[in-house]
């Protein structure tokens, strides 16, 4: 069989899961359970230097489950847990799907007030708190939370100052029977990285993550005998849904601490990788990197890598002989967007998958002609595979998913065969003097450039009282790049009304722990007394 037969060959067996989990069996416990019967002792998932089976995995579930039912936590009740990529992370959000709670996982970089109003808005009444992160707690206002108890990671410095009652994991010495959750319950509530506003909790529901598994594993071609790695946080949508592509269809999953380009390569060889998981970022960190002999010492075919340029696809599997998928989902949908490897066209995302609608509106809700930009719109035909809306927050939610389409805030072209061509997010279009521009348009511009690392694009107000477009660079290892020259690049590239007027030259961008840029953040800081003003330095603008 060809490769391309193959990978229809893997989709299909990978689409009879809808067959061998009926609507009612789309539950973590009911996975789970058919799961462990199905591969028992066969490797399940590594963390933290522990490996666990299939067998293995469903014990430490149905333990953790009966120490948060033991500690008070009812079916419904949401527990907060930030923590990294360690097995009592795991056993908790394992443990809350068990016995009907509702897990809470928190961006680890989340601080002050926004990891109050994650906490207030959630009414967690536990949290699961790594040791490390204990002192962003000391801040917290606690008379405004509902939080009563914390339970601890790693040994806990002596003064660490918590004003709640708190102590280690209690032993998991006993098991419960699984909660009868239904695939419409709530399994976890994830929070958007709020890079433009205050963090929205997103309802994720069990049958959600079932057809995480299935879509994702269809087009990776995910097969029992897979290993699978990532290094992304498990608080993110896309190492969760790792975790039920390795459930579904048997295969092994490697949960590595975090993301370290220099071991990269070694540690897929020494899992024995066939498949990993990358964030666009990542990509040209991976390729900035000096050529060595572990470029290609490893056994990784693919990787899901939604998000990285157009460009670096051909270098990237040229060099380290690993092909990269791109495709659309997000936290409050599915992977509702994608091809198969051979099906890929660059530049774009893919088609709509096989369970969703996929529409392009203008700004009041009405369909645009192919080739037209416009807001992308999902809905579901199978029940409860996409989330249920923003936890507490009811305006948003209906804001979000009104006329019956979830509205994903990302503008996108969307082309005569169906292919979707991903521009920006809607906030990040920039208006001047009458024209729009695509933030991400030019950035692809600016980072084409051969001294050029990472960019980002975002307006700024000027004197005119409209946006201006700035451009924070972050140039490569020993590169020297003059402003101008920089605008030299851009101007044959780009339509003149797109040429940034303010450079900044900076040494790391701000992201968030999932790798994107936080641009409220450069939005903020403005222009600089370092910036590069293009009006002021004369230079002149080609038309």
């Amino acid at each position: 069989m060809s490769a391309d037969q193959i990978a229809l060959s893997r989709q299909a067996d990978v689409f009879s899961l809808k067959e061998a989990f009926p609507p009612s069996t789309r539950t973590f416990p009911q996975m789970m359970i058919r799961q462990a019967e199905r591969f028992g002792c066969r490797s399940l998932v590594t963390v933290g230097g522990a490996t666990l089976s299939f067998e293995a995995t469903k014990r430490l579930a149905a333990r953790a489950g009966f120490a948060l039912r033991a500690a008070g936590v009812k079916p419904g009740e949401t527990v907060a847990v930030m923590c990294g990529n360690r097995l009592e992370c795991l056993q908790i959000l394992l443990g809350c799907a068990w016995c009907g709670a509702i897990a809470v996982p928190i961006n680890t970089a989340s601080r002050g007030a926004q990891l109050e109003h994650i906490l207030k808005n959630s009414g967690a009444k536990l949290a699961v708190v790594e040791s490390t992160h204990l002192a962003v707690f000391q801040r917290l206002p606690q008379e405004s939370l509902s939080l009563e108890r914390i339970w601890t990671v790693g040994d806990v410095p002596a003064d660490a100052g918590l004003g709640w009652p708190h102590g280690p994991i209690p032993d998991l010495d006993a098991e419960m029977e699984a909660h009868p959750s239904l695939p419409s319950d709530t399994v976890a509530v994830l929070y958007t990285s709020g890079t433009t506003g205050v963090s929205k909790g997103v309802c994720c529901p069990h049958a959600q993550y079932f057809w995480w598994g299935v879509h994702t594993a269809a087009l990776l071609g995910v097969t029992e005998d897979d290993v699978l790695m990532t290094c992304l946080p498990l608080f993110h949508t896309n190492a969760l849904n790792t975790f039920f592509q390795a459930l579904l269809t048997g295969a092994s999953l490697v949960v590595e601490t975090r993301f370290s380009a220099s071991r990269f390569w070694t540690s897929l060889a020494a899992h024995g990788a066939t498949i990993t998981y990358l964030l666009g970022a990542m990509v040209p960190i991976l390729l900035s990197r000096d050529a060595s002999d572990t470029d290609r010492r490893h056994g990784a075919r693919i990787a899901l890598a939604p998000g990285v340029p157009p460009h670096f696809h051909a270098p990237f599997t040229e060099r380290f002989g690993v092909s990269l998928l791109d495709g659309y989902g997000s936290t409050e949908t599915n992977f509702v967007v994608g091809a198969l490897r051979h099906e890929q066209r660059l530049g774009a995302m893919g088609r709509a998958r096989p369970g969703f609608e996929i529409a392009v509106f203008d700004e009041y809700d009405n369909q645009v002609p192919d080739g037209t930009a416009g807001e992308l719109v999902v809905r579901a035909s199978e029940p409860f595979s996409i989330a249920t809306g923003y936890l507490g927050m009811a305006e948003k939610t209906v804001e979000a998913w009104r006329n019956l389409w979830f509205h994903t805030g990302d503008r996108v072209i969307r082309d005569a065969d169906g292919y979707v061509q991903f521009l920006d997010r809607m906030k990040d279009a920039i208006r001047r003097r009458g024209e729009n521009i695509s933030s991400f348009e030019v950035e692809q511009v600016l980072i084409s450039h051969p001294d050029v690392e990472n960019a980002a694009v975002f307006p700024v107000r000027s004197e005119l009282a409209e946006d201006e477009v700035m451009a924070s660079i972050v140039l490569k290892k020993g590169a020297v790049l003059g402003a101008a020259d920089l605008l030299d690049f851009c101007q044959p590239r780009m339509t003149y009304f797109s040429v940034p007027r303010f450079v900044d030259f900076v040494d790391e961008l701000p992201l968030t722990e999932n790798g994107k840029v936080q641009k409220f953040k450069l939005i903020e800081r403005g222009v600089a007394d370092t910036t590069w003003d293009r009006e002021k330095a004369g230079y002149t603008l080609l038309r």
